[in-house]
């Protein structure tokens, strides 16, 4: 019976209602699996616009730019005359900070679509960011004038305000947004911000109370009001709010950085030592934490740390006296009087030339701030992730950011950690499941072939994922190891003399070989595996097919049997030579059967294993020439680029094997970008 085909009333249906049953995951945030579905709808048609631009949403939601980049551009070229595919790149250019391409894309999309709101209050933010105010308050009054008691429109004119520093435009802007939106935390920690800066610190201890109060979960509003409990000396609330905001966000070095300044102030060394060493490993380059902890290791009397911090100093604001004196007064504590001396000659004749460098001063070489710093990032600047979402792509309510999904598919799984470690080996087993999102092809007609003549005891299969057995399970094996080990026993006994019955035809001999290899295999006797391999083999000269399958299981054994001797101690004088051998397999198996995708991918691994980062790419891509659905070989390719600083391609690899399946590679893309 021949392949259903569909007729064009058939596959319109289809794709109408796959594209209809991505929306609704799209929708109930189910991004990795509305992405595979909007896959299928391109793979029938694609020169339909809506699924790429329904699956870079997908992507946007997921914080792969790269990927919904590729395909906002692949939408507008079936459709050019579509404003939300404009917007949509516009989106996807702002966040990675190509503005002008961003202005450009929105400026197109309001030339679509005029009146449309959220076009103009992004493209003035974009203006805003370029510093084009003028032209981004054009955009925002354009709109307050139709809708003057808008919260959103007056919250960014005051963002836009605060861009152009005009602190009193902003404060009345925001004052107008908490009026018609009191409710809402961000506005308040806006006009908390502008208070602060305007050093009205009593009405800005209110704001930031009331934003905290409405369930606030931005730490910056913490940080702000834990420096005014400071500057109040109520010294208790201010390190309440400091240890609030790094549990709310424990990679921000700005709440470590000023924790440590109240703890310092406090007498608490140890601990202060702690947040500032927890602030740089954070914020490397920001020098100026550098002085604080160096402080605090003077008066712990470790001179040493110290002085390697004040030398950093001095290299980054060599102007800047108080790095010298200290340096030296560490040195001399170390006994080193000698250098002591060179730093405080340094810092007198930098003294007498004082005047000569006030205007670099005035420049780049001036001098750190070394005081507690106001968080001034406002929620402005907030993730609008799901607001694009349901608005774009289904026109509906936003949706709650705080839902959290036992599934590990769904939601922003960008978010979830995932080890930077390469996708295994593909290897032939009884067992093992292919994960049902990824769209690799997990078979190959060879083996279909093989399993068709029914000469093991079960079917192989493709697999990245080998499971457990069970005691039973393995028990079964070790019975049919025992049953396969008779007639192997008579086959190799008609060679001797005392042996008279009729010979086995070598093709069967070598199943029988092979079959047992599989078993121990399966119970990990892989010394034993291999050895039934070379025999199987041996008998298996004029069949290259059945030659290739067992090359390739031996090859992946004897990776095995590395891998158990490297964690028990007990690798080899030979062991290299046994990995030359198992590359030489997996070579052998491509020359017999150019197309088997899976020996370039595994040979690929064992190169990256030993650093051989060029040499794995190139077997990558001859696996992705195979299959261009390999995810594991795109999302393998990826981190060995990145390996080697091919930082864009390797995201570009990371995103693709994201699109086919492997939703951990959206973690790895946030964190590499």
């Amino acid at each position: 019976m021949g392949a259903a085909v569909f007729t064009p009333v058939q596959a319109q249906l289809n794709t109408d209602r796959i594209t209809s049953i991505g929306r609704n995951a799209l929708y109930f945030e189910d991004y990795v699996l509305s992405i595979q579905y909007f896959n299928q709808v391109i793979k029938l048609k694609p020169y339909l616009a809506e699924p790429y631009l329904l699956r870079a949403i997908a992507k946007i939601q997921l914080v792969d730019y790269t990927g919904a980049l590729r395909d906002c551009n692949s939408s507008i070229e079936c459709n050019p005359f579509q404003p939300g595919a404009y917007y949509t790149r516009g989106y996807v250019y702002r966040q990675i900070g190509d503005l002008d391409n961003a202005e450009r894309d929105f400026s197109k999309a309001l030339s679509l679509s005029p009146e449309n709101k959220t076009y103009l209050t992004l493209r003035a933010d974009v203006r805003a960011q370029k510093e084009q105010y003028d032209s981004a308050m054009i955009d925002i009054n354009y709109l307050l004038r139709r809708e003057p008691n808008s919260p959103s429109l007056n919250f960014e004119k005051g963002v836009i305000c605060m861009h152009s520093k005009d602190t009193a435009c902003a404060l009345n802007s925001f004052q107008t947004t908490v009026r018609y939106d009191s409710q809402n935390p961000a506005n308040w920690s806006a006009l908390g911000l502008v208070q602060l800066m305007q050093n009205n610190s009593d009405e800005a201890l209110l704001s930031l109370t009331k934003a905290i109060n409405l369930g606030s979960k931005w730490a910056g509003d913490y940080i702000n009001r834990g420096i005014i409990f400071y500057q109040n000396h109520n010294y208790r609330s201010a390190l309440s709010d400091y240890d609030k905001a790094v549990t709310i966000e424990p990679r921000n070095e700005q709440c470590y950085y000023n924790r440590g300044m109240l703890r310092a102030e406090l007498g608490d060394y140890n601990r202060a030592l702690e947040d500032f060493n927890t602030a740089i490993d954070l914020a490397p380059n920001q020098t100026e934490m550098r002085y604080q902890r160096a402080l605090v290791l003077m008066q712990l009397r470790q001179w040493r740390q110290a002085v390697e911090d004040f030398e950093q100093l001095i290299a980054a604001y060599p102007y800047f006296l108080p790095s010298y004196y200290l340096a030296a007064q560490a040195k001399t504590a170390l006994g080193d009087s000698k250098t002591a001396y060179r730093y405080r000659k340094q810092a007198f004749d930098l003294e007498q030339k004082k005047d000569s460098i006030t205007a670099a001063l005035q420049d780049s070489l001036r001098s750190p701030n070394t005081t507690v710093s106001i968080a001034r990032s406002t929620q402005a600047n907030k993730d609008r992730r799901k607001e694009f979402s349901a608005r774009l792509a289904q026109n509906q309510t936003e949706l709650n950011d705080t839902e959290e999904y036992t599934s590990e598919t769904r939601g922003s799984v960008q978010k979830r950690y995932t080890d930077v470690v390469n996708e295994p080996n593909i290897v032939l087993s009884y067992y093992g499941q292919s994960p049902s999102l990824r769209r690799t092809t997990y078979v190959h007609y060879i083996v279909d072939d093989y399993n068709r003549l029914h000469l093991l005891p079960s079917s192989l299969r493709f697999t990245i994922q080998e499971i457990t057995l069970t005691a039973e399970m393995i028990n079964a094996h070790f019975d049919q190891i025992a049953k396969l080990s008779a007639p192997i026993e008579a086959y190799e006994k008609q060679f001797t003399h005392a042996q008279t019955t009729t010979p086995l035809s070598a093709d069967k001999a070598a199943a029988l070989y092979f079959a047992r290899a599989i078993e121990f295999a399966l119970v990990q006797d892989y010394s034993s595996a291999l050895d039934d391999c070379t025999k199987a083999l041996q008998l298996s000269t004029n069949n290259p097919r059945a030659s290739a399958i067992i090359t390739f299981c031996r090859a992946n054994w004897r990776f095995k049997l590395l891998e158990y001797q490297r964690a028990t101690g007990e690798l080899s004088a030979e062991a290299n030579m046994d990995f030359e051998i198992m590359l030489r397999d997996y070579d052998y198996v491509n020359k017999l059967q150019p197309d088997f995708s899976f020996a370039y991918f595994n040979k690929a691994n064992m190169l990256c294993a030993q650093k051989e980062y060029t040499a794995a790419i190139e077997h990558y891509s001859k696996a992705i020439a195979c299959d261009n659905d390999f995810a594991e070989a795109y999302f393998n390719r990826g981190l060995t680029r990145i390996y080697i600083d091919q930082i864009e391609e390797g995201i570009a690899d990371l995103s693709k094997a994201g699109e086919l399946g492997i939703y951990q590679a959206y973690n790895l893309i946030t964190r590499f970008k």
